[in-house]
């Protein structure tokens, strides 16, 4: 069993791990041990999300188990503090643990120095230059999304292509699985519903 970690943080932006966290569940569906999703937040204390959604997490930070993942959603409050999940971010990235950062998370990654010698994206390029720990920018890639095999990167408009790095890596649907979805989300169009379904 794969076990992530979604962070967990006031004002997080509801829309960027949406798509992340069902697409867990619908593995989950066809596979009770596909995946297990932990909410964390930094002392386990309930957060409130952008869009006034209460959560209570399953655990402190400090609880957490072994990780296979860890996901941190955008809120505007990644130019400072997030200490411990930056400290954590680190650790799994030096161990090889996929850590996936969207929006303003990304300008967290960037304070963590995580971003100085990998490719990735963010909301734009200037947008990480308000951190001052940062000396990534010639490995900056303006795309949605961006992955180097253990840290996966998006701007905040981007969260199927977020979901759809994390699915890859995470080995959470065979590929023409996750194909069929982002083909479905994206476009719309039938013939990947029923690709979708008949997978």
């Amino acid at each position: 069993m794969t076990t992530i970690a979604l962070y967990a943080t006031d004002t997080m932006a509801d829309w960027e791990y949406g798509y992340l966290t069902a697409g867990l569940a619908m593995a989950r569906e066809q596979d009770p041990d596909a995946n297990r999703l932990i909410i964390a937040s930094e002392t386990g204390e309930a957060v409130t999300t952008m869009g006034g959604l209460r959560i209570t997490p399953d655990v402190a930070l400090a609880g957490l188990p072994t990780l296979d993942a860890l996901i941190l959603p955008g809120a505007p409050s990644w130019d400072s503090g997030h200490d411990a999940v930056l400290r954590l971010a680190a650790e799994l990235v030096a161990a090889g643990t996929p850590v996936a950062a969207i929006c303003g998370a990304t300008l967290g990654v960037a304070r963590a120095g995580l971003l100085d010698d990998r490719p990735h994206t963010s909301n734009a390029a200037e947008f990480l230059t308000q951190a001052t720990e940062y000396r990534g920018a010639e490995h900056y890639r303006d795309e949605k999304a961006v992955s180097d095999g253990t840290v996966i990167t998006a701007g905040g408009v981007s969260p199927l292509e977020f979901a759809k790095l994390v699915f890859e890596r995470l080995n959470v649907f065979p590929q023409p699985v996750v194909d069929a979805w982002y083909g479905l989300y994206t476009t719309g169009e039938r013939k990947y519903y029923d690709q979708l379904a008949g997978a």
